[in-house]
């Protein structure tokens, strides 16, 4: 044990277990952890029973059950208007994460530089460290946390390799227009560095706003990893299953990975899953689903301290408790969740650096009653 050294010396426990923690200890709302707190359609569940009680209960093949590959490329023949096949351009996943890490994995050397835009997903930083790679932060503030694209080009060297990419984005949720993704094309064309675009909430996206995706553009799409979620589809995080759609070449490289890794996911909910996926109301609705709780929280959050931020997507909302505390975010937290009963994350944690912009995320995938009495608590929340 003693010639252990760490890849990660500088990794501890995540501020999204220290806060869910927090808020068991406390019995506070928990609006930290970007989960649900309702049940998956009851279809749904009928179908997985199904299937466990009918056979399919030993090793999926290692790209995935081919019936639900086939309905992600239908999915995305419909939604992005691009045919990835379904034999050798799309492999399911042990979750987004997993989905996350093998493409890095596939991709990054010792050496090799990866640009990623902060706040940012807790997995991305770590996850290149493991694999040699050097973490280049694109540091991105409220309250629009727009991308710098002439820093961005200000970064790129020969060692850059990958540049990871999250619209709608958690934490901001913010979405990448057109004409980010054109400055994006332009930064790498004669490159050789490739795209991860993490995708997850893709369908839950609000006000008219047109979310775009890396598949769109053929000259990113040749180059990009786009990984999707299920969890985030069909509110099932806890089952852990996601997909991941790049070109045959790229797709061949990552299953060598995928195969060591995982090799195979959970049987029957592949199955489960491919019945499901043929009533495509059920994710397209995503979008009005969540604006309705996104409306009714950002609406009541007026009445209070707390100033949101606009949310062009994801079910997290940011916002600004400067005219309640001056206390840095953590502290703010730890303090809101101890005293007023409300677990909530900063923003501060999604930078590789201590940053203090006095703000807080908040997930509002809840029931309308938890967001009802979270608001109730909210607003017995004075300056302190």
């Amino acid at each position: 044990m003693r010639n252990l050294t760490s890849k990660l010396p500088n990794t501890a426990t995540s501020i999204f277990t220290h806060m869910s923690q927090l808020a068991l200890q406390h019995q506070a709302i928990n609006l930290s952890q970007g989960f649900p707190d309702f049940d998956p359609s009851p279809r749904l569940i009928s179908l997985v029973e199904q299937y466990l009680r009918t056979g399919p209960n030993q090793y999926a093949p290692m790209a995935g059950v081919r019936a639900l590959r086939e309905q992600i490329s239908d999915k995305v023949a419909t939604t992005v208007d691009v045919c990835y096949h379904p034999d050798t351009e799309i492999t399911i996943t042990a979750g987004a994460t997993q989905a996350l890490f093998t493409a890095m994995a596939t991709l990054i050397r010792p050496g090799d530089e990866v640009i990623l835009f902060e706040p940012a997903y807790d997995a991305y930083g770590p996850t290149v460290q493991v694999f040699g790679g050097i973490p280049k932060p694109v540091i991105l503030r409220a309250p629009d946390f727009a991308i710098d694209w002439s820093v961005v080009a200000a970064l790129i060297t020969p060692q850059t390799r990958l540049i990871v990419i999250n619209s709608p984005n958690n934490p901001t949720a913010r979405v990448l227009s057109d004409t980010d993704y054109q400055q994006l094309i332009q930064l790498i064309r004669n490159t050789d560095c490739y795209v991860l675009s993490d995708e997850v909430y893709e369908h839950i996206v609000y006000d008219g706003v047109q979310r775009r995706s890396a598949a769109h553009y053929p000259s990113l799409r040749e180059r990009a990893f786009v990984v999707a979620s299920f969890g985030k589809l069909y509110h099932t995080t806890g089952w852990k299953v996601g997909y991941c759609l790049a070109p045959h070449e790229l797709t061949a490289e990552f299953r060598k990975v995928h195969q060591f890794n995982v090799f195979s996911v959970n049987t029957p909910i592949q199955h489960a899953l491919a019945d499901f996926m043929k009533d495509a109301e059920a994710y397209l609705e995503l979008g009005a689903f969540f604006q309705k709780k996104r409306d009714f929280l950002e609406t009541a959050l007026q009445e209070t301290g707390f100033r949101p931020l606009p949310c062009q997507g994801t079910y997290f909302l940011v916002a600004d408790y400067s005219a309640i505390s001056r206390l840095p975010e953590k502290e703010f937290c730890e303090t809101l969740t101890k005293q007023h009963g409300i677990a909530t994350i900063p923003i501060a944690a999604f930078y590789h650096r201590d940053i203090n912009q006095h703000l807080v995320r908040i997930c509002f995938a809840k029931q309308e009653q938890t967001l009802q009495q979270a608001v109730e608590r909210l607003l017995q929340v004075s300056p302190f």
